[in-house]
């Protein structure tokens, strides 16, 4: 059959998660032996070499329909119509307006519902809209996590027998190189040791209470020249993390580096005394694997998908409690036989992910959906 795939969101050249799901996704059904052809839709021409190396694999089109303005619901619905796949798949955005009946939609996570606060109104109200659509109606539905899916069941009361949950992968780490210095949009020097945040700045990652339970270790004289290095992005509210950081005197030992190209992330994370990430909510929570692979030791949140993608493989902590927070990063700091054993845990953790049976599986739930 014919599989559709909206490869818009891989495209773009600073990619975060769900660009990077998209991408790594793409590349590995493309690599699977199938019987099916695939046609990838994106907005504009994508880079060279993006998908594959050199001549596209036989059973592979690329569809470049360039559109200003709203592509998904003009652009990509007006090819649905005139040229509609066996099946549409949809890894990281919203089913156009006018789909096959044989659509296929990934839905990341629904942390809008529990941290309103921690989004923009218009992007709050965007996402309702968009999630409640997919869930009615695609045929089949793609959740990140087990905790996906069940708030898709309970808030938007999908038939559980139509969600199927499909594990994100996590790549091989790459020898790394020295850690980063004087790199990134600030030029700060970052030296070890370090904890380490890497993702968009944006309240839904809990950042205030990550730079408040670092303002209680930076003073003791055990921790004397650790730093804190929140890595990624600016998203919403970035102003007041930064206003937050000088406020308690830690410039020079809280940095910011901006967004950090994929080449220079090896490098980033090897150098961590370990990876922080109390989120309020995740969906999947991918820099949790990664950081697991470069082996770093983690420290996590309680909540949403995080336990049930870290195993036994990280610090849990509860995300509104900056002492646990600022506990756990101590255990961390000072611990050398914690840290070895959470890092012997999170390299046989990534064991259960790849991006290899992401895809089978992803293929798995299209080839069903291509039979109803």
């Amino acid at each position: 059959m014919l599989i559709g795939i909206d490869a818009s969101r891989a495209t773009g050249a600073r990619r975060t998660g769900t660009e990077t799901y998209s991408l790594r996704l793409i590349h590995a059904l493309l690599a699977l032996p199938s019987p099916h052809r695939f046609r990838l839709y994106t907005n504009g021409a994508p880079p060279a070499g993006l998908f594959w190396d050199g001549l596209a694999p036989a059973n592979v089109e690329l569809r470049s329909i360039p559109f200003p303005r709203l592509w998904t619901h003009l652009r990509l619905s007006a090819e649905m119509l005139l040229q509609p796949p066996d099946v549409l798949f949809v890894p990281a955005h919203v089913l156009p307006l006018l789909h096959p009946r044989r659509s296929v939609v990934t839905v990341h996570d629904l942390g809008y519902l529990y941290y309103p606060e921690a989004h923009r109104p218009a992007d709050r109200r965007y996402l309702a809209w968009s999630t409640a659509w997919n869930a009615r109606r695609a045929a089949l539905t793609l959740a990140d996590s087990e905790a996906t899916r069940n708030d898709l069941v309970r808030a938007y009361h999908v038939d559980p027998a139509r969600v199927r949950v499909v594990y994100l992968g996590v790549g091989e780490a790459t020898a790394a190189r020295p850690p980063l210095r004087g790199a990134g949009e600030e030029e700060p020097r970052i030296a070890c040791p370090y904890f380490l945040y890497i993702g968009t700045l944006q309240p839904r990652k809990n950042l205030e209470r990550v730079v408040a339970a670092f303002a209680r270790l930076a003073a003791l004289p055990e921790l004397d020249g650790v730093q804190l290095v929140l890595a990624g992005r600016r998203g919403w509210l970035y102003d007041s993390l930064f206003a937050q950081a000088n406020a308690l005197g830690l410039a020079g030992r809280v940095l910011f580096p901006g967004y950090v190209a994929e080449g220079d992330l090896p490098a980033l994370y090897a150098g961590a005394l370990a990876f922080v990430f109390p989120s309020l909510y995740e969906g999947f929570g991918l820099p949790v694997l990664e950081a697991h692979a470069y082996g770093v030791p983690v420290l996590t949140a309680n909540n949403s998908s995080l336990p049930e993608v870290a195993g036994d493989a990280a610090l849990l902590v509860d995300p509104h409690d900056v002492d646990a927070i600022a506990d756990a990063m101590y255990r961390l700091a000072t611990d050398a036989a914690l840290r070895q054993d959470l890092i012997r845990k999170g390299l046989e953790n990534v064991k259960r992910f790849s991006w290899e049976k992401c895809a089978r599986e992803t293929l798995a739930v299209l080839e069903e959906a291509g039979r109803k």
